[in-house]
């Protein structure tokens, strides 16, 4: 064996030498188990993916105008209005370019300038679910990481060519998809800033950028990491069978790349050029009035550069447009008319209880309002959100109730309308215990073959303890009726009875009554019938 070969090299020679030789199979995850000598060659036959077909064939077909994307956007996220047409625009001139290569494939010999996108604005404001619901809406592949995850090449983290790899799986294997495919990568100014540190090499700013610039034009991506080891003995089996190989890279000419970011820094920067170059012109006033993101409008690519960006990386996101901050009244837009947003997911929830939950317009105002303090976009929503409704989650599915109306007052002090909503409901608590009851005695039935009721004296005593300590039905029977199996079968052997009834002095006291139960059944214990001598 050569010195000069790599371990991987080495296995793969050897693995080679097997396979020609007939004295190894491959299973499980590998496409294609090679057969010993002498056995029946089968050719391996794979099923067309109808999925993978019908989105190509959309695709071929696409003739989205800029207008329909906005409006299909509108239906889903609130404002960013000059974001929406600029992304509807480079969407349309990018597929349509794509649809014209299909059918005219000496088009792809010519010069293309890519429309990759670089997204800007503060966080939660849409960037990201504008992006999920373009791919969506054309049916395309769509890949989302974070940028902060890579490192350049050789160095410990991810490879940015993974994303393609990634691309690859989520198409289905397809490649011919694959190549049609969105990547989206967040956080991108966090590269950008890790660039301008001083001293020793960045391995994760300016190295990414550089490994970035080469997929965003195009090139050709290998499917098989050089470190992924299951790839590449996959690929060696298929190479073995003969035939027509599969085609082991993807270009990346007809992949479309976003990048976003929150710019903070940024928006200050921009805001210091405007600031000097109004000096004199009595505008200083004006500029200082702005909100900080609204700067991120006025970005120049050598503010970008700047940043920390290299030039190069900077040139290959042509398409630039920020987002805007998003108000109190915009979040309570988004409550009340966007689709599958967050009050309907609420909704769901509460209805998976059977229970019907309602929020009054000035509720809803009055979450919005909070959910602008936070200062993270669309994500408050959330936050505050979960910061009323959890214990109403965990205490409502419990307690009988049918139904509730958040009111603004509910918004404001939670803990206290929800004291008053169980205790309203006090009864409907105990209506909710009753049936636990019953579930315990039809599992305890279906679980030993034996029956047990429960008089109206042990029924009052188990609801009073659940209430008592807060416990569930089920927690207080499993806790004070551990033995109870045990015992009852030994009562049924010796009695020849299989139904029973449990009383109030059992659960008061279960370990000494049931004891009590064992000892008489063993005194009233039925004489085994004697066979004939």
């Amino acid at each position: 064996m050569s010195k000069d070969k790599t371990p991987l090299e080495e296995l793969q020679e050897k693995l080679q030498d097997a396979l020609k030789s007939g004295n190894v199979q491959f299973a499980g995850p590998f496409p294609g188990n090679q057969p010993g000598p002498g056995a029946a060659q089968t050719e391996e036959v794979q099923e067309p993916d109808k999925e993978a077909e019908e989105t190509l064939e959309r695709i071929r077909n696409f003739s989205f105008k800029p207008r329909e994307i906005r409006d299909y956007l509108d239906r889903f996220v609130i404002q960013q209005q000059e974001a929406k047409k600029v992304l509807s625009v480079a969407i349309c001139d990018h597929y349509n370019h794509v649809r014209q290569c299909i059918d005219n494939p000496k088009l792809t010999e010519r010069d293309y300038h890519k429309q990759n996108i670089l997204l800007l604005g503060p966080t939660g404001v849409g960037k990201t679910f504008i992006m999920r619901h373009i791919s969506k809406l054309i049916g395309v592949p769509f890949v989302k990481a974070d940028a902060t995850k890579f490192s350049e090449t050789g160095y410990v983290g991810s490879d940015v060519e993974d994303l393609v790899r990634d691309l690859y799986k989520m198409s289905g294997n397809n490649t011919e998809l694959a190549q049609y495919g969105i990547i989206y990568i967040d956080e991108i100014d966090k590269i950008a800033a890790a660039s301008n540190v001083a001293g020793g090499k960045d391995v994760s700013g300016r190295g990414v950028q550089i490994n970035l610039l080469k997929l965003m034009e195009d090139t050709d991506v290998n499917l098989f990491s050089p470190t992924d080891m299951m790839g590449q003995m996959s690929a060696m089996m298929e190479a073995s069978r003969g035939g027509k190989p599969r085609k082991r890279s993807i270009n990346t000419g007809h992949i479309l790349f976003i990048v976003s970011g929150a710019f903070d820094k940024l928006a200050e920067s921009v805001k210091k050029r405007l600031e000097a170059t109004s000096i004199g012109f009595g505008n200083t006033q004006a500029v200082v009035d702005r909100d900080p993101s609204e700067y991120l409008h006025r970005v120049e690519t050598s503010d970008l550069i700047k940043y920390g960006f290299e030039p190069e990386f900077v040139g290959r996101l042509p398409v630039r447009v920020a987002c805007d901050p998003l108000s109190a009244s915009d979040l309570c837009e988004i409550l009340m008319s966007a689709e599958d947003n967050l009050l309907k997911q609420y909704e769901q929830d509460f209805k998976g209880y059977g229970i019907d939950f309602k929020m009054t317009t000035e509720a809803v105002e009055e979450i919005a309002g909070r959910a602008h303090k936070e200062k993270t976009g669309a994500r408050g929503l959330m936050t505050v959100f979960e910061r009323v409704f959890r214990y109403f989650k965990f205490e409502l599915p419990s307690a009988g109730t049918k139904s509730f109306e958040v009111t603004q007052e509910t918004v404001a002090n939670p803990h206290e309308s929800l004291k008053d909503l169980l205790k309203a409901n006090s009864h409907m608590r105990r209506n909710v215990l009753a049936e636990e009851i019953e579930s315990f005695s039809e599992r305890f039935q279906k679980e030993t073959g034996l029956t047990v009721s429960f008089s109206e004296e042990a029924r009052n005593r188990l609801i009073d303890i659940a209430v008592d300590r807060d416990k569930t039905i089920r927690a207080v029977c499993e806790e004070r009726f551990k033995d109870l199996e045990y015992g009852l079968k030994i009562i049924s052997r010796n009695l020849e009875e299989t139904k029973f009834e449990i009383t109030g002095a059992m659960v008061e006291n279960p370990d000494s009554e049931l004891s009590k139960m064992v000892v008489d059944s063993f005194q009233n214990k039925k004489p085994e019938e004697s066979s004939d001598a």
